[in-house]
């Protein structure tokens, strides 16, 4: 029976390497002010309303003041989501 040829493999090359993108991060510097402000605000208003015994920030609102204090907490999460 006839000997089959022997195949030859390729020698090994590595596969090219791979250039870094340049990742282009768009100027967000106003996330991190406007975040911290927002969170100071909402802790501000709560304990503005405990140390006055209700009386301020908007007397009318009761204690759904405390409510507004935690929207500007929960606005400064919802900042924070824009920050790279």
């Amino acid at each position: 029976m006839p000997k089959s040829r022997i195949r030859k493999k390729a020698d090994y090359t590595p596969p090219p390497a791979k250039q870094a993108q340049a990742i282009k991060l768009t100027n967000r510097a106003w996330v991190a002010p406007v975040m911290l402000a927002m969170f100071l605000i909402g802790l501000a208003w709560i304990v503005v309303f405990y140390v006055t015994d209700g009386s301020l920030p908007i007397d009318s609102l009761d204690n759904w003041n405390i409510v507004v204090g935690f929207g500007f907490i929960a606005a400064g999460f919802g900042v924070s989501t824009q920050w790279k």
